[in-house]
């Protein structure tokens, strides 16, 4: 007697279900989500809109970073470069820098096009990488431990939230902020 063996059905989601799956993911990207480091003391007050990007000439290593902070109907431009750099330190260093420039500690609401950024704070990524002696998943060290480690002074100071948004879709102020970063990227050509 032979015996048939089953072989396992693929599994198909409907195109409903895929498009439900991603509306949801989309929908969560753009809500503000509590970063995964809180300040130590509870921040009361001043609610502060932080916009930050950052923008790299890979072959050269020239980068700009450029941040917006918005509190009330005031607004702050801060940007600046680097040489020997990427795209991914341009990024930390853009929201490193909004933050310093804070006088005293605000709730901040963090808008990034950033996947890298957003979803090391508001999916413990960060917390993670300190678990494991700032190494990966897979082992290697971890890229820009020192912007990390600032970054987490800042997260102890400041109650930080994130908000995801699609990079060159028309958002004012994500436009404006890549504007400045790609503007500093050229100070650097020679």
């Amino acid at each position: 007697m032979t015996r048939k063996s089953a072989t396992p059905r693929p599994s198909f989601k409907s195109a409903a279900q895929t498009a439900q799956q991603k509306a949801t993911s989309a929908a969560r990207d753009q809500l503000p989500i509590q970063a995964c480091i809180q300040p130590e003391v509870p921040v009361a007050a001043n609610a502060v809109t932080l916009y930050s990007d950052g923008a790299c000439d890979t072959q050269a290593g020239h980068g700009g970073w450029a941040t917006i902070l918005k509190y009330g109907e005031h607004a702050t431009e801060l940007s600046g470069h680097a040489e020997g750099t990427t795209n991914n330190r341009m990024e930390l260093t853009g929201l490193l820098e909004g933050l310093r420039a804070l006088k005293r500690p605000c709730q901040v609401r963090v808008v990034t096009d950033s996947q890298y950024l957003r979803k090391a704070f508001t999916d413990a990524w960060i917390l993670k990488w300190q678990r494991n002696g700032w190494k990966t998943a897979g082992g290697e060290p971890v890229k820009n431990q020192d912007l990390w480690d600032a970054l987490i002074v800042q997260a102890r100071t400041h109650a930080l939230t994130f908000v995801w948004v699609r990079g060159h879709t028309g958002h004012a102020e994500n436009e404006r902020v890549d504007e400045l970063a790609v503007a500093e990227r050229k100070k650097l050509r020679r």
